[in-house]
């Protein structure tokens, strides 16, 4: 058996304009897999997301070729750019965060992510999620499933990337309990950690707190502070490293 190098190894599909949750399980990780070899899934995270505004939350969703998709990775969707999404999307994001506090600190990139053509869905998700983690400064070993040569499904296909990657320890979402064999990851010496984040409320600037919106809504309002507020609450990555688990 290899030996364990003492890494913590967490994973997700691509998802457009993430919330909070996804950043503190980055966060606990020393290496992040962009998860883009999974199935496409319509209705999902992946091609939408909540922002705040007057009237409580709105969708923003970049709008994919249909024709074929429930048979392609996430990896192979392309975006459906005869739709003027992109125009909606920043028009929506000034016209609903242009009074809060780091308005001015952000905006310019979202100026230049909507005036870009992209043609796949998971490279506009994966640059755009680069930015947050500088932004957030949260660093972090970032490699692409579709790199590693990847078998097995669900459970089988997680301890397989934490074999290749030599993982001590592997980081599931809380529906990971749905899923996770337990008893092969025991066998293979890797620890298993359930992240349940505890959603911290922050200033939104107006009407009630809304929680659950993508990290755009979090960064407008407090800026420098926004990995603070991800984490207050929750458990650290040094935490997690001295856990009995």
């Amino acid at each position: 058996m290899q030996k364990r190098n003492n890494m913590i190894l967490t994973a997700h599909q691509p998802v457009y304009l993430p919330w909070l949750g996804l950043f503190h399980k980055i966060s606990l990780s020393d290496t992040y897999v962009f998860f883009d070899e999974v199935q496409y899934l319509p209705k999902d995270w992946m091609n939408r997301n909540y922002i705040k505004t007057k009237n409580g939350p709105t969708w923003l969703t970049v709008p994919v070729l249909r024709k074929g998709h429930r048979d392609l990775k996430t990896s192979e969707i392309k975006i459906n750019n005869s739709m003027n999404w992109q125009q909606k999307h920043f028009s929506s994001i000034k016209l609903n965060y242009k009074k809060t506090t780091y308005y001015d600190n952000y905006i310019s990139f979202f100026e230049e992510i909507y005036s870009k053509s992209w043609e796949y869905l998971s490279e506009l998700n994966e640059y755009m999620l680069h930015w947050f983690l500088k932004e957030l400064k949260i660093d972090v070993n970032f490699l692409r499933a579709s790199d590693l040569d990847l078998e097995g499904k669900k459970s089988d296909l997680v301890l397989d990337m934490c074999k290749k990657l030599q993982a001590s320890t592997y980081i599931f979402g809380s529906l990971g309990r749905n899923y996770a064999n337990l008893s092969s990851f025991n066998e293979n010496k890797i620890k298993v950690f359930f992240q349940e984040y505890i959603h911290p409320n922050y200033s939104q600037g107006n009407g009630e707190f809304i929680p659950n919106m993508s990290i755009i809504d979090l960064l407008f309002n407090c800026g420098p502070k926004s990995s603070e507020v991800i984490l207050s609450n929750n458990v650290s990555y040094d935490e997690l490293k001295n856990m009995n688990i």
